[in-house]
Order: C-alpha cells, then structure tokens, then sequence
C-alpha cells in the first residue's frame, strides 16, 4: 500500500483529516509512524475513523492524538514531539537550527506556559474540558497562518521566553538549570520579601519535589514564579499567591496571616529610612480594597472579583512594586497585560545589552 514518510506526510495527513498543520506529528505518531518512520494509508485512515467514533470535537481529538495509551489527559511530557516539531518546521523559529541547547529550554518554557493558562485544576492533568474553555487551540491553528511566533504571545513568543530564560540565567550562577533561596532573593534587587521567598519553597505552589527536599526551584517552576510575580491580575497568578499567603491552608487570608507578611515589609521600609503604615491602618485599606464577602475575611473569590489584587499583594511582599503603586492611579488605563508589558521592556533592555557588548568586543 501507497506509504507517507514524515517529511512528506505533513499537507497530505492534516488536509485529508482537515486538521491545522500543526497537529501533522501527533497524526503521524498515533498512526505508528513513530515507530517505523513512514505511516500507510490503510494505517492511517483505520486511525482516524477510530479517532472519529469517540472524539467529536477539536479537544477530544486533540487529547486523544497526544495522550498516553488508556489516558484521557494530557500530561506535560506529551507536549513533547508537537512541541519539537513547531521547533524543528515553524519558519519563525528556523534560527534554532543552530541552537540545539535552546530547543529543550524552549520547549520548557512554552509547557509551562500551556498548563499555567489551559490548566486551571492546578492537577498537572489537561482534560479535554479545559482545553474547550482555553484559546490553545486557536493558537495552535495561528501557528500555520502567523510566520512570527512572537506575536502569539500567550504560548509560542520567542521574545517570551528569551527573557524569562536570561532573568533565570541571571541567577543560576552554577547554570545547573535549579536555583535556590539565595538566588531568588536576588530577583529584582531584593524585591520580594524572605518570608515569601520561604513559601515558594515549600511546595506550595511548585510541581519539582525537589523544592522541598533539597531546597531547589526547577528553571519549570521559575517559570510560573515570573509570570506570576510580573503580572497579579490573572486567575492563576491570583491563586498562585493566594496559596503563598495562606499559610494554614485553610482558604481564607486571616489577619494574623497578612501580619506576618507585613511585618517584613516594615523591616524593609524602616532600612529604607521610610516610617511604614502601623499594620491596623494598612489593614483598613486593604479591606477597603478587597471588600471582602465576610468581614475581616479574604478569601479566593474576593480577590478574584476585585481587580485591584495586584495592589493587595505587593503591599505585602514585594516592595519595589508596593512603593511604585503608592505613587500610580491604580485606575490607569492599561492596554497591554502586565505580563506583556513587562517581557516587551525586558526583551528591549537584554537586545540593547547585547549590541553594547558586541560594540565593546569590537573596538
């Protein structure tokens, strides 16, 4: 029977399932080519009418390409031959061809991105229902029509990545891909506060059991620690912090929980040689802010509704972001998301770095 190598199986295996492009490896692998290096199309077409009879829509199918034999979830080490092959075909990523030590990096980065966003359980466990409720797919599908990768900035941006992977590098002094305590409280100048820093690390809000037994942050979990840190707004960063603060684990923020928070930024205020709020006026604002449901009680939701979270948790850890705010109208308008803002700054200031060296190596 008439045989379709990878190389050549990539229009005609996707157009004849009318799949995007980019769904052409998980096609070609769930049809056995991964094992042989070519696919038949008697193998190929009892795949897909068998893909047919239990998946009815884009998601399912989907998950069924790409999940393990038996399972109906996606974890994240299935991203990875999809991922490789965006990497490996994607016009806009062709300058990886030299960089083969960026390929896995990469591939890191845009995981941890697919579950920050599409993986609201927080399980480490894709279903087909979340993935209805993301945009993934779409991104997915813009991948064929969009050449430059960075303007799908949600998963897929080179730029993305290139900063959160220079802002690890930056404190992975022995570049053994893992960081600790120390390093991370040379984030941003010593922004963020000890005793947060103390709660990333204890497994709270990571997936590497490392964190905990050996005192260690994965550059995966940095990953969700920037995003998180560089933009409060969204329903993960939002719960992300919620987790950190809550330090009983009981799914209310109680004021003996936001003092023993505050108490460290006072410390850093007073070396600053500015007086702090006493903590009963700065508590008086917060709720003012939050207007919680139950009095003197903060809860996920009430975070979640007020769209001034960002505000309530830098008051709290980070001290650069808090004094900045005391200086801003909360009620600016902003067009960009945070996170966008703050990768398209960063990625400016690391291109300009680099000219500037080159200039220097060659006078």
């Amino acid at each position: 029977p008439p045989v379709a190598t990878k190389a050549c199986f990539s229009n005609t295996g996707t157009l004849a399932c009318e799949c995007p492009l980019y769904w052409k490896v998980p096609l070609f692998c769930l049809a056995g080519g991964d094992r042989t290096g070519f696919v038949s199309v008697h193998k190929f077409v009892a795949m897909w009418r068998k893909t047919l009879q239990t998946c009815h829509d884009d998601a399912s199918k989907f998950v069924h390409l790409l999940a393990k034999p038996g399972c109906n979830y996606l974890e994240q080490d299935d991203f990875i031959p999809f991922l490789q092959d965006v990497v490996n075909s994607h016009a806009g990523l062709a300058f990886l061809k030299e960089a083969p030590d960026f390929h896995s990096r990469y591939i890191t980065t845009v995981i941890q991105r697919i579950f920050y966003n599409v993986n609201r359980s927080w399980t480490g466990k894709i279903t087909c229902s979340e993935l209805r409720k993301s945009n993934f797919l779409q991104n997915v599908a813009l991948l064929e029509q969009e050449e430059d990768v960075n303007q799908l900035t949600e998963f897929f941006s080179y730029e993305h990545f290139y900063v959160i992977y220079c802002k690890f590098w930056e404190l992975d002094t022995d570049h053994d891909l893992y960081i600790d305590q120390k390093d991370l409280a040379r984030h941003n100048d010593q922004a963020i506060s000890h005793k947060m820093i103390e709660r990333i690390f204890s497994g709270t809000v990571t997936r590497d059991r490392r964190v905990y037994k050996e005192g260690r942050l994965s550059y995966a979990d940095f990953v969700w620690f920037l995003i998180s840190e560089e933009d409060k707004k969204t329903d993960t960063s939002i719960e992300y912090w919620f987790r950190c603060m809550d330090l009983d684990g009981d799914g209310v923020l109680s004021m003996y929980e936001l003092e023993y928070f505050y108490e460290d930024q006072c410390q850093k205020l007073e070396a600053m040689a500015i007086e702090p709020l006493p903590f009963e006026d700065c508590l008086c604002q917060m709720l003012d802010l939050i207007k919680p449901e139950v009095e003197g009680k903060i809860t996920l939701r009430d975070l979640k509704r007020c769209k001034l979270s960002h505000i309530f948790f830098d008051t709290f850890f980070n001290i650069e972001k808090y004094l900045d705010h005391e200086q801003k109208d909360p009620f600016s308008v902003i067009r960009m998301s945070d996170w966008e803002k703050y990768a398209a700054e960063e990625y400016d200031i690391l291109v300009a770095e680099e000219a500037a060296n080159d200039q220097c190596n060659d006078v």
